[in-house]
């Protein structure tokens, strides 16, 4: 499949901004199953100096300052990408690796692989593990269980225990806090998944993307109607990091396209950056569009 992705950004202030430094996580990176063929980025006003490159992860960054005054920021990105069928994981009847195994081998790691895998065990910036985590998650991943079989088990108990909810959280609200309340949003359901399966020993990393919606039948879709999606991966040796999304209760497929991933949200923020002067009042509006072509 073909997709176009515009993400629309808009930030208004009460004052004028005399000095912004940006990095964005917009751009489109490559993936097995997916391919960027173009983009396109439109900041307003024009940027002073501009440049495109790669983080830690190897996520496309790109970074920009703007040193005139300004009231509004606009960031107008649009990318084209060709998707496929993951086909990583072909047949359940492999020797699949249990939780037992892997929480043995990565103790002991001997390969690069397990090695650099081992960082998707630790904490991170909006993540802690807990043993609240590791007691809700521990029924399903328990050493003689397959780690695919028990992710996807897992994955369909917060589908069904938890309520999807836009104004219960926020970009900060805590695992254990959405645990107890047992709401939130894509992003909560992501983090969530992510540090209970850290708490029991098994590595699993964030991913920020999209998702193409569409509407019932006989509607028009709404033009930015769309909106930025997560989910989460998990480290199987037999297959690589293999995609899960709790929100949907499903593996990603060709309707979920990748911009970003990390240890959780922190790495792969849209906009980061610093600006000075601008008040105190800040308005944002975001607009996203996926579009099959």
């Amino acid at each position: 499949m073909r997709y176009r992705v515009r993400h629309l950004t808009e930030y208004k202030y009460n004052k004028p901004v005399s000095l912004c430094y940006n990095m964005t996580h917009l751009l489109p990176r490559d993936t097995a199953s997916q391919h960027c063929l173009q983009h396109r980025i439109q900041i307003t006003p024009k940027p002073i100096y501009q440049s495109e490159g790669t983080d830690y992860f190897g996520n496309q960054t790109f970074y920009f300052s703007i040193q005139e005054p300004h009231e509004k920021l606009t960031i107008d990105v649009e990318s084209y990408f060709e998707t496929s069928l993951n086909d990583l994981i072909t047949s359940y009847s492999l020797r699949q690796t249990t939780c037992g195994e892997l929480r043995q081998w990565l103790a002991f790691p001997a390969t690069p692989e397990l090695r650099m895998v081992k960082e998707y065990l630790l904490d991170s910036t909006l993540i802690r593990r807990s043993e609240l985590l590791a007691e809700y998650a521990q029924a399903s991943f328990f050493d003689d269980m397959s780690v695919l079989q028990a992710t996807i088990d897992f994955m369909h108990k917060i589908f069904q225990e938890f309520t999807f909810d836009p104004v219960a959280t926020t970009v900060s609200t805590p695992p254990e806090q959405v645990l107890e309340e047992k709401r939130g949003v894509c992003q909560d359901f992501a983090h969530l998944a992510i540090a209970c399966i850290r708490s029991v020993g098994l590595p699993a990393r964030y991913i920020s993307g999209y998702l193409e919606t569409l509407p019932p039948p006989g509607v028009e879709k709404l033009v930015g109607a769309d909106a930025s999606h997560a989910w989460f991966s998990v480290f199987i040796p037999e297959f690589g990091w293999v995609e899960f999304d709790p929100t949907n209760d499903l593996m990603p497929g060709e309707q979920h396209i990748v911009t970003a991933w990390g240890r959780d949200y922190a790495d792969v923020t849209p906009l980061q950056g610093v600006i000075f002067d601008g008040g105190e009042t800040l308005a944002l509006q975001v607009s996203v569009d996926v579009q099959r072509v």
